[in-house]
């Protein structure tokens, strides 16, 4: 592939293997191994993609149509790379995973399939039951309590000026970690989901609240995943919320360009209707960017590289957002790799969050440490602008903190304290490490649930605040057991 060209010609010879580079590769990229992104038809090691194109594979229906969403179609797709026992372990994560499985020709083929076990692109979209470790206790469906924010179905308005507006409820590759796991994808074993689908007149609903709230200034359009509407959905949510005056901002959020980024190469009525909210937001004096989620540097390759050129080519902003994921990219040299490819691919990294408190995936959650450790290791890595902000969402509705902005954090119990006085001045907000990650004192006092209130009230004082500033959000149950003084 050339520098200017983000098409490839097909011919005989053997694809470059899985994490190399083609002998195409310029040599002002040698000793930047962030530029060496992966070319030619590597999905080709997959059995069931052996004899697909590079048109084929572009293509956005395609990919559609040939998404792994049960195991059976794994079993399939993968012929005879892995033994029965493999198919049977997902199968067993399935049964008690909250998330739905689908997963896209394009991640296929970037997992390793010689080691699926430690791959880190196969742990964000596919469960196994041998992986699987009991929730943290304070775990739960919609940590974040969206709906409790939620004025009107699918609008959730917890900053003064912003809004985050859930146009509907599917994404083109479900990740195992969603925070909306209690809306998202289809209904799995023992959860049924709140779901929100694209409708007009829900959405409406929510355009009527930002109209009547002259406060909100900024909109993230997002669900699911904006890649699964429309055009004239896109067309139609951009340029009603660009009609409404006090709306200045408009993020259209997509992980597509991580998963299936096919889709803006080939989807062209898609992609013109998203540039032309764009086009007229300039002409307007307004921003409208795109916030995609790439979380690993393997994921970018030549066709992400496409993607991304033809939205900077038309004057669109992206913004990327991950997750500090156990086993998958909490490595400080993998997040400076993330955070320089990112940039050489004219995305700006934005945010790494702390995993959330969603159930199912303890597996895949990180300590507070951990991130804080990692922030440092990353921090002048490249320019200010290109450098992510680390952030937690404080559990219970108190929005983005810094992550070095907590008013205790007990390294012993991981119990730590946030407060958010913007969104509410008398709350407290508090996360939870993972007990198998603290020191075993921390692992004993967990073990026994009469000492969970002990433990958040300890944290709470220790922070030199009133134990009558419950959590927030918290169950009614752990507020009785709550000390007053």
């Amino acid at each position: 592939m050339s520098e200017a060209s983000p098409v490839i010609a097909e011919d005989d010879a053997e694809p470059p293997g899985l994490g190399q580079t083609s002998n195409l590769a310029t040599t002002s990229n040698e000793g930047h191994p962030h530029r060496q992104l992966l070319e030619g038809d590597f999905w080709r090691h997959i059995p069931a993609y052996r004899d697909v194109s590079t048109a084929t594979f572009l293509d956005h229906h395609w990919q559609s149509q040939h998404a792994v969403t049960r195991v059976d179609k794994l079993a399939a797709t993968l012929g005879d790379l892995l033994p029965l026992p493999f198919f049977r372990d997902v199968e067993a994560g399935l049964e008690r995973a909250p998330m739905s499985l689908r997963i896209s020709p394009y991640v296929m083929s970037l997992i390793d399939w010689r080691d699926p076990y430690s791959d880190p692109l196969r742990k964000q979209f596919m469960p196994l039951g041998s992986e699987q470790i009991a929730d943290h206790p304070m775990v739960g469906y919609d940590s974040l309590h969206e709906r409790s924010d939620s004025p009107v179905p699918g609008l959730v308005h917890r900053y003064p000026d912003k809004a985050l507006f859930l146009a509907l409820d599917l994404c083109p590759v479900y990740c195992r970690f969603c925070t909306r796991s209690y809306s998202v994808g289809g209904d799995t074993e023992g959860v049924s989901k709140y779901h929100l689908r694209a409708k007009p007149e829900r959405w409406e609903d929510a355009f009527e609240h930002i109209r009547n709230h002259d406060e909100i200034e900024d909109i993230v359009v997002s669900g699911g995943d904006v890649h699964n509407l429309r055009a004239d959905q896109i067309a139609d949510i951009g340029h009603t919320l660009l009609d409404i005056p006090h709306v200045r901002r408009m993020r259209f959020a997509t992980k597509a360009l991580a998963v299936q980024p096919a889709k803006f190469l080939s989807d062209d009525e898609w992609v013109e209707a998203l540039v032309g909210v764009a086009q007229r937001g300039r002409k307007l004096g307004k921003e409208v960017v795109i916030h995609t989620h790439i979380s690993h540097p393997r994921e970018i390759t030549w066709i992400t590289q496409a993607a991304t050129r033809r939205l900077y080519g038309e004057g669109i902003t992206i913004r990327n957002q991950c997750v500090l994921l156990r086993g998958v990219n909490d490595d400080p040299a993998l997040l400076r790799m993330l955070v320089k490819r990112l940039s050489y691919i004219n995305v700006q990294p934005y945010y790494v969050y702390q995993h959330d408190l969603v159930p199912g995936v303890e597996d895949l959650r990180t300590t507070l440490g951990t991130t804080l450790a990692i922030e440092k290791q990353v921090r002048g890595i490249t320019a200010g602008f290109n450098t992510p902000t680390f952030v937690l969402d404080a559990p219970g509705g108190g929005g983005k903190r810094d992550v070095h902005s907590f008013e205790h954090y007990d390294r012993t119990t991981g119990v730590s304290v946030f407060r958010s006085p913007n969104v509410d001045e008398n709350a407290v907000y508090i996360y939870f490490d993972p007990i198998e990650l603290l020191p075993e004192e921390g692992r004993r006092q967990w073990a026994d649930p009469g000492e969970h209130a002990t433990l958040i009230t300890n944290a709470v004082m220790a922070a030199g605040l009133d134990p009558q500033c419950l959590p927030h959000g918290w169950g009614a149950q752990t507020r009785r057991r709550l000390p007053v003084m």
